[in-house]
């Protein structure tokens, strides 16, 4: 396969590439560029952070976001621009790496460049630029030192002028040449091109954002056959805001849905801004997030208990369900080989609803659910008239619970309804144990999250901050 795209200021064509191959081995193992760092392979620690530009349509600009190298494959880079901290310090250390050394932020240098790519991305306007200094980072992680002088270094550090154009021009040469060429490897530019695609190549795996079959290839060490990207399709990211709800476009990054979403329900927003770090929410979309089918994704339990609709498309046509009917049993969804996910509705939550999210997990942010419980309940005149209750991390699936469901209907909204609820939760769920928490520590959680929902509706809300969970493996 040739790809084209431009790393750090240089035009490259790359011939030979397969689907597989990711950034941070090609800049590793191919480019030279050691300074983009390998750490865990899956995400987590931010050590190969990058920074990714993608030309908007008129070719004016470039929209840039953090990214892990280690989970982005090479072929997701053509036509766009790759910055690196090789590049970055080609001629000498910038305002910001000299920040970072006269604050005293670096120690052995390894988690340094992930953290240097990160602040320069947040100094000249890149995805997530708006974030507190403490949130861009939180996908980066560092076992040498404190954070607090880190911290400090990009508070400090001011806004820098970023000039796109020689960049511009070199993709614009690069583009011109066409698009990515070779076997595996589809980039369709419109939705019916993607159900064409899917219709002549079916079971062939689609990719989004690639942080969750980015871990197939470098932990599973899968051989990826065909691979269908759909990051680019503008038409699968589009976000539309209506008085009725929401609609995301399957490819639809998470960290540019999070303010339609937190407009939509505070508590939504607050549970996006915890998945992942920032480069994981730069790259996984929320369609990405509903197709993998995973029992502990963290956008599935609160979108179905805010009662979302999901849309499929194929040649034959679209069908739209509620999203609950979708995830079957594990690993296995309600979507046919040539069917790929569109959209999702999201109804806008009504003032007389009650809305809770919980996440929990070993470590506040960029970390895996344990648990997660999400509550839309509908109390009128004192009254609980409806109820919708999904959990992830408690079936093989996100699922509802229709027992504590039903235990709340018809009853007065009170501390006296919540416990008969929460004892039916051990009849809708009989979770496992992993490293991440017991059975009997799921069980456990889970009706406590439904008596935090009450405790908040009373105005004396439970911070997730304040809970202290010393050992969830062993309950």
């Amino acid at each position: 396969m040739a790809v084209r795209f431009v790393c750090d200021g240089q035009l490259v064509e790359l011939d030979g590439v397969v689907p597989g191959d990711t950034v941070l081995d090609y800049l590793r193992e191919r480019a030279g560029k050691t300074g983009t760092k390998e750490g865990c392979g899956e995400g987590d620690c931010g050590a190969c952070t990058v920074l990714v530009g993608t030309p908007d349509a008129a070719m004016t600009r470039l929209d840039w976001r953090a990214v892990n190298a280690c989970i982005q494959f090479l072929p997701m880079l053509h036509g766009k621009a790759l910055l690196t901290v090789n590049g970055l310090g080609e001629d000498g250390p910038t305002p910001l790496q000299g920040t970072m050394a006269s604050n005293g932020a670096s120690q052995c240098g390894f988690c340094t460049p992930g953290f240097v790519m990160s602040l320069h991305g947040r100094a000249i306007g890149a995805a997530g630029c708006e974030l507190p200094v403490g949130d861009v980072l939180a996908g980066n992680l560092c076992r040498c030192t404190g954070y607090g002088p880190i911290l400090a270094a990009g508070a400090a550090h001011a806004r820098l002028e970023h000039d796109d154009t020689p960049l511009l021009a070199l993709l614009g040469i690069a583009r011109a040449l066409g698009p990515a060429r070779g076997t595996g490897w589809f980039a369709p530019a419109t939705a019916e091109e993607l159900a064409q695609v899917l219709a002549d190549n079916p079971g062939a795996r689609i990719v989004a954002g690639a942080t969750d079959v980015g871990l197939w290839v470098t932990k599973k060490l899968v051989d990826l056959e065909t691979v269908v990207f759909v990051g680019d399709i503008a038409e699968l990211g589009e976000i539309t805001e209506t008085p009725d709800g929401l609609t995301l476009g399957a490819a639809v990054r998470y960290a540019d849905a999070h303010g339609a979403m937190a407009r939509l329900s505070p508590e939504l927003g607050e549970l996006v801004r915890r998945i992942g770090g920032l480069q994981v929410r730069n790259a996984g979309t929320v369609g990405g997030n509903i197709a993998n089918g995973s029992p502990i994704g963290d956008g599935p339990p609160a979108l179905i208990a805010l009662g979302a609709q999901v849309t499929l498309r194929s040649l034959r046509g679209q069908r739209t369900m509620p999203l609950e009917d979708f995830f079957v049993a594990y690993g296995n969804q309600d979507r046919a080989v040539d069917e790929f996910v569109e959209s999702v509705f999201v109804p806008r939550p009504a003032p007389h609803q009650v809305v809770h999210i919980s996440k929990l997990s070993k470590r506040f942010d960029s970390d895996i659910s344990a648990v997660c419980g999400a509550f839309c309940l509908t109390v009128e005149a004192g009254q609980v008239t409806a109820a919708r209750i999904a959990f992830g991390g408690m079936a093989a699936t996100p699922a509802r619970a229709r027992e504590a469901e039903a235990a709340l209907v018809g009853k007065p909204f009170e501390a006296a309804t919540i416990a008969p609820a929460v004892e039916a939760l051990r009849r809708d769920f009989k979770p496992l144990s992993d490293v991440r928490g017991s059975a009997a520590y799921r069980l456990e959680a889970a009706g406590n999250l439904l008596w935090r929902l009450w405790h908040q509706a009373q105005g004396t809300p439970v911070r997730v901050q304040d809970v202290r969970v010393q050992d969830v493996a062993h309950g």
